[in-house]
């Protein structure tokens, strides 16, 4: 009796490279034909070295370093913001037309790129929306606060940001970050122990709205609230009771909006400390909203106040 095991199932079982396993038809020579100038490429401050959530670097080769993206918009968006932290791409047939331009900058720049089954991205990116299309990449990390803070328009000209407090449901934070890129929010600040980040899901969700908005995230027994006021903003905590109706405030044009998780709500030493409390008037059937939900409220007002 043999006592060899069976191989590990592998989930390219099915998986066929164009470029080794079959011939390429006309199409999709025409696919992955190198004629066209690469996009430009995202800002130096968004492609700094990966680290960890606490500014330690990861170690080389480490499986930290890439993070996978899928969805059709959140791809097309990667591409066209930073095509140079793509690390690999897997796609299924039907998609090669569309990601014809993505397959010839892997051509390019020796990068490799696979053509699968739909089962196959299933296991791979462990949903079923993955669209047909996913991206292996390399892992960025947040903006220093302070780098943010100087980017931005100096006082008094209006700017937005969204505060986060203990939210950490990545399909909420694409939500939120969906909205975000819609009213143009000029960035998000995450807590300083928070291990939220740009996940694939967040990303899906987010409808490629994640490249279009800034990051940052302050160091370890940084002051944030003290760095804003400085810069001018005003902080507001959103809140589901009491404070001010946000349709009767006129709200301030340098204004940063801090909302807190689901079900545990702002810690309660934030909300004291906040400047102004803002509620989203309803009929009271129910609490509140949620809150991707009332972040897009709370933008659309904004925005409505100083860029319409």
């Amino acid at each position: 009796m043999s006592d060899k095991r069976p191989p590990k199932e592998s989930p390219w079982a099915t998986a066929k490279p164009l470029s080794t396993e079959r011939k390429l038809d006309k199409r999709e020579r025409a696919a992955v034909r190198p004629s066209y100038a690469p996009p430009p490429s995202r800002p130096a401050a968004h492609s700094a070295a990966p680290t960890s959530e606490y500014g330690e670097p990861y170690k080389t080769n480490s499986r930290h370093e890439e993070v996978r993206f899928f969805g059709r918009n959140a791809c097309h968006a990667v591409f066209a913001h930073r095509p140079g932290d793509i690390r690999k791409v897997y796609l299924t047939e039907a998609r090669i037309p569309e990601f014809k331009s993505a397959l010839a900058f892997c051509v390019q720049n020796k990068l490799g790129y696979r053509v699968v089954e739909t089962a196959d991205l299933d296991k791979l990116t462990q949903t079923q929306h993955h669209e047909g299309i996913c991206f292996d990449l390399r892992r960025t990390t947040p903006m220093a606060l302070d780098d943010l803070l100087a980017a931005l328009p100096a006082a008094p000209s209006p700017a937005l940001l969204m505060q986060l407090d203990g939210v950490g449901n990545p399909h909420n934070f694409g939500a939120m970050l969906r909205s975000a890129a819609h009213f143009g929010i000029n960035g998000v600040v995450l807590p300083p122990d928070s291990s939220l980040g740009l996940s694939g899901a967040a990303a899906r969700v987010a409808e490629g709205g994640a490249e279009a908005v800034t990051i940052a995230q302050p160091r370890a027994g940084e002051d944030a609230l003290a760095r804003l006021r400085s810069a001018g903003f005003t902080i507001a905590a959103t809140v589901p009771r009491g404070g001010v109706s946000l349709y009767a405030t006129k709200l301030p044009a340098r204004l940063a909006l801090i909302f807190g998780a689901e079900g545990e709500g702002m810690r309660e030493p934030l909300i004291a400390a906040a400047d102004l409390r803002l509620n989203i008037p309803g009929s009271g059937s129910v609490e509140s909203l949620n809150i991707s939900a009332s972040a897009a409220v709370l933008f659309g007002e904004y925005f409505r106040q100083h860029r319409c």
